[in-house]
């Protein structure tokens, strides 16, 4: 369960934060004063820390500099009256995640929080690697492919060099970009994650390079960038092949000079930042089409780490399935003991084209339909099994004639952008029936469709479909 801790001086906000995120998956600990937000984040030691700058006893500015010399991972998110923006602003070139206005936009929170929540996993859940000791998350594997792999992280990770993480979705690449940064010498500096695929290109510049009061329309406030608020931590740009190309002549700077300017302004910035990106696309491909810079690939792939697909380590699935089984078991407060060999043989003979992440989501969901301490082959899904899934229920708007209906009639109209309307028809069908089938829970709805949450928010945007229930947990690949 996440901790979340409140310190504003205002019982109304304390209450608002209690009443909307208390939960199942989220603790909420407030306090009134900094000399009670002092003592609560020493004995519980939360995740991630919202704080009043104007409180009565003491500055928050002042309040996060001992929040920051005792642990500068730890997410601060500012919440702030108009009047001291200016200042939350210069706490986050002090390394603050980021601040919020009074009174606070409920869905604006909602991100903010997602966000930090996701960055403190990122930061202090453990990668580790198979010769350590036992924690959250592991690389699993003995196979030659994993254990060449996992000593090329062990080499990398204390080298101050930026690294490209190649592999499909699913196969554990943000794993891999935790522990170089968790046995690397900037294991104390922040580590924060850009998903550039689910970044809006008009946003993704200001996002990273942040931007100056009026640069753009909305743009009321200056904004500091992941870049300037990362500085001497390490930035995970996950999904980089989806970068736009004037973006990626600013990161070519950046990679060369380790310089840039804010959107909208003129002062030449410096910081220090490790880059690990990755993605899942083919690079060369993307080079050859001119959709990505040359000499920005040649920079990337200096150093590269090759993500094998699970079924090019199938002799890695049993350790898998049982480490998945008897963590499931933990979080499920249930009591299965052992695979059947039958059952292990299905997981092996299957080509898992969503990797490791599918294998995690078939072992959980056999587990809830499970009984008695052994997972046999019946609670496998019907797909593993050999026999073909049931058909799912008919929806008119998504039967294949209307599909066929409705492109006939865009391309009779002459209609622009045939692909993307198509496209936006059936997400408009698909993504309710899964979120229907997983009780509005975004990341096992993200893990059912392949794709990550933050696609899955973006794309929900983009439909302007709602859902009911908030998430804020983040479950690690």
């Amino acid at each position: 369960m996440a901790k979340l801790l409140v310190i504003d001086d205002e019982e109304s906000v304390r209450y608002s934060f209690r009443y909307v995120y208390e939960g199942d998956h989220v603790e909420v600990l407030t306090a009134g004063t900094a000399a009670e937000g002092w003592q609560q984040l020493q004995e519980h030691q939360p995740d991630v820390v919202l704080l009043d700058l104007q409180l009565p006893d003491r500055s928050g500015l002042d309040l996060y500099q001992d929040i920051r010399a005792l642990d500068a991972k730890r997410p601060v998110i500012f919440i702030t009256a108009h009047g001291t923006a200016d200042t939350a602003i210069e706490a986050m070139k002090q390394g603050a995640f980021d601040y919020l206005v009074k009174p606070v936009n409920l869905e604006i929170l909602n991100q903010v929080l997602e966000r930090a929540l996701a960055a403190a996993r990122l930061m202090h859940a453990p990668a580790v690697l198979p010769a350590e000791e036992q924690g959250s998350d592991q690389i699993i594997g003995s196979s030659r492919t994993m254990q060449e792999m996992c000593k090329l992280i062990g080499r990398l990770a204390p080298q101050d060099v930026n690294v490209l993480i190649l592999g499909e979705s699913g196969s554990g690449k943000e794993l891999v970009a935790r522990a170089l940064y968790q046995h690397s010498r900037r294991a104390d500096r922040p580590f924060l994650a850009i998903n550039c695929a689910a970044i809006p290109e008009t946003l993704l510049e200001s996002e990273l390079f942040g931007h100056e009061k009026g640069a753009f329309t909305g743009a009321h406030q200056r904004r500091i960038g992941k870049f300037e608020q990362c500085d001497g931590g390490t930035l995970f740009l996950d999904e980089i092949g989806d970068m736009p190309p004037l973006l990626q002549a600013k990161m070519l700077r950046l990679l060369q000079e380790q310089r840039f300017e804010r959107v909208g302004g003129n002062e030449t910035l410096q910081t220090q930042v490790r880059i690990l990106a990755a993605t899942n696309q083919d690079l060369e491909k993307r080079v050859a089409n001119g959709r990505f810079r040359a000499d920005l690939y040649y920079r990337l792939k200096v150093v590269t780490i090759a993500v094998p697909p699970l079924r090019e380590r199938r002799d890695d699935i049993p350790e898998l399935a049982h480490y998945f089984l008897f963590r499931f078991n933990r979080e499920l407060g249930m009591d299965l003991r052992s695979l059947d060999p039958e059952t292990l043989e299905l997981l092996q003979a299957y080509s898992w084209p969503g990797n490791v992440r599918e294998l995690q989501g078939v072992i959980k969901q056999a587990m809830v339909s499970a009984s008695g301490h052994v997972l046999l082959p019946e609670f496998l899904p019907d797909n593993l099994r050999g026999q073909p899934p049931a058909a799912p229920p008919s929806s008119p708007s998504g039967d294949l004639p209307e599909l066929r209906a409705l492109i006939a009639g865009l391309l009779e109209r002459g209609e622009p952008n045939v692909y993307s309307q198509v496209l936006a028809a059936v997400e408009r069908v698909l993504l309710p029936q899964v979120l229907q089938h997983t009780h509005g829970h975004q990341q096992q709805a993200s893990e059912r469709l392949g794709i990550s949450r933050a696609t899955l928010r973006h794309k929900l945007r983009l439909l302007g479909l709602t859902v009911n229930r908030i998430v804020t947990d983040a479950d690690p690949i």
